[in-house]
């Protein structure tokens, strides 16, 4: 093994460790909601694209329009979720996280901050740092990771075009 794969080795290792130790503070809002994976699923993707419409919420999770719908109607019940009629089209549904939807995700999403914050008020300056620059760095790598890959035919038409 090399240098980097021994580095390698000891980081994932580590994080690993560190997930470990995050787990139990992390979990405690998933604990002390009653969501089901499928609601919590909803939830989480209308945080991410926002006002939707039923039929492409039912095409992401894969499930059918009525099955969506009584998630949906779970959902609105207890007051998660809102559904209003599409401005442009009155055949058509829009869902969007409702104020507490909205702080249910959030406090999901954020499990674990306080915890992160007192850890890190424990490092030096020189951790901190290190700390700081080994995030800037995965999120650079995580970047050019995620970054569109050209198509190859435009691959293509481009060399010819040189």
């Amino acid at each position: 093994m090399s240098a980097n794969d021994h580095l390698i080795a000891d980081i994932i290792a580590a994080q690993q460790r560190l997930q470990d130790l995050f787990m139990q503070d992390r979990a405690d809002p998933l604990f002390d909601s009653n969501l089901t994976m499928q609601q919590l699923k909803v939830l989480m993707l209308l945080r991410r694209l926002g006002d939707t419409s039923g039929r492409e919420l039912a095409g992401l999770m894969s499930v059918s329009l009525a099955t969506l719908s009584g998630m949906v109607d779970r959902l609105v019940a207890h007051d998660l979720a809102t559904r209003t009629e599409d401005p442009h089209d009155r055949r058509v549904r829009r869902i969007t996280l409702s104020p507490h939807g909205r702080d249910v995700v959030d406090k999901i999403a954020n499990a674990g901050a306080d915890l992160q914050l007192r850890l890190l008020n424990r490092l030096s300056e020189s951790e901190l740092h290190a700390v700081r620059d080994g995030i800037q760095a995965m999120i650079r790598a995580a970047s050019e990771e995620a970054a569109p890959k050209p198509q190859r035919k435009e691959a293509l038409g481009a060399l010819r075009d040189d």
